[in-house]
């Protein structure tokens, strides 16, 4: 029985590596006959897997796709490469990739033997990537993969906090989703002691395991998670908030305003509202100047007459 499971294996992954293949070749490759390659064939199929046979002297067996996607065989390069992509994505926050790509790198070193989680380790140690994250965001794939998997098994999580001030924090939370921009990488969770929902940089993060126990998730606080936490650290973030009405269209603006400064709605193909904060007045003129777009200030008031005021200070200074 032991050497039928090993033979099955070797079929799928060899049924996985290529697009077909006639059973004289699959025969010739396990060291069976080609009876033994079809009664292994209508195993793989009793299992769940779509192993397509076409008939003729050119005919030959292939994989197709299922309703679900059954277990893939790796061999040691390639789960190295897989790994390796999965971190790079992570790292830097790829666009598409996302959560999904953490979900996935914590299965797969989940599974990874300890000489290639090495290797992986070794890869990422040494290689020094040039789309990188602002000097002081960098989050340890170690990190993500830990909080992903808190969140998938509802489990509460400990962790000390260093806030923008450098005041650290223990906490204790029970974390939902992570959201990434282009940059860095958010947790959003029920903290229990202020009984409210958080937004956590994750690269503030420093986990104190062990965690537990489960929970029952929480309905969360928005529907759309990426734009709570981009309302979160662009304005609810900041003493100052603003609603400013840009003279461009939102796809224009997109290009300059990232998630992380503020949030765009567009209003027609001519203009978009920016909602974004600051500390001060002066620091959200200089923003606002900066982005190169004609502008209105919808409020605050007060905002408006610093717009006057340092446009006085600039025609004296031409003056």
């Amino acid at each position: 029985m032991l050497e039928t499971s090993a033979r099955l294996l070797r079929l799928l992954s060899l049924l996985q590596a290529h697009r077909e293949w006639s059973g004289a070749d699959l025969a010739d490759r396990l060291g069976v006959t080609p009876r033994t390659v079809r009664r292994d064939v209508d195993r793989l199929r009793a299992l769940g897997y779509p192993v397509n046979a076409s008939p003729g002297t050119g005919g030959g067996y292939q994989l197709g796709a299922g309703a679900e996607l059954p277990p893939l065989l790796l061999d040691d390069e390639e789960a190295v490469a897989v790994a390796v992509g999965l971190r790079t994505a992570a790292g830097n926050g790829i666009e598409g990739m996302g959560e999904s790509s953490v979900r996935a790198l914590a299965k797969l070193e989940q599974v990874l033997p300890g000489r290639l989680r090495r290797r992986v380790g070794a890869l990422n140690s040494f290689t020094v990537p040039m789309l990188s994250a602002p000097r002081g965001s960098m989050v340890d794939p170690g990190v993500l993969t830990e909080l992903a998997n808190a969140c998938r098994d509802s489990e509460r999580l400990r962790f000390t906090y260093r806030d923008h001030e450098d005041t650290v924090s223990r906490r204790t939370a029970e974390p939902h989703r992570l959201v990434c921009t282009e940059h860095r990488w958010y947790l959003v969770a029920w903290d229990l002691d202020r009984a409210d929902w958080r937004t956590f940089r994750v690269d503030r993060i420093t986990p104190t395991p062990p965690h537990g126990p489960r929970f029952t998730p929480r309905p969360p606080p928005a529907e759309d998670l990426a734009a709570y936490v981009s309302r979160g650290v662009s304005t609810r973030a900041y003493a100052l908030a603003a609603v400013i009405r840009l003279r461009v269209s939102a796809e224009e603006a997109a290009r300059d305003v990232t998630p992380s400064s503020g949030v765009l709605e567009p209003v027609d193909e001519h203009s978009c509202l920016l909602r974004t904060g600051a500390a001060t007045l002066d620091v959200m003129v200089i923003h606002l100047v900066l982005l190169g777009f004609d502008f209105e200030v919808i409020e605050p008031p007060e905002l408006t007459e610093r717009v006057r005021v340092v446009r006085d200070r600039l025609s004296r200074a031409l003056g």
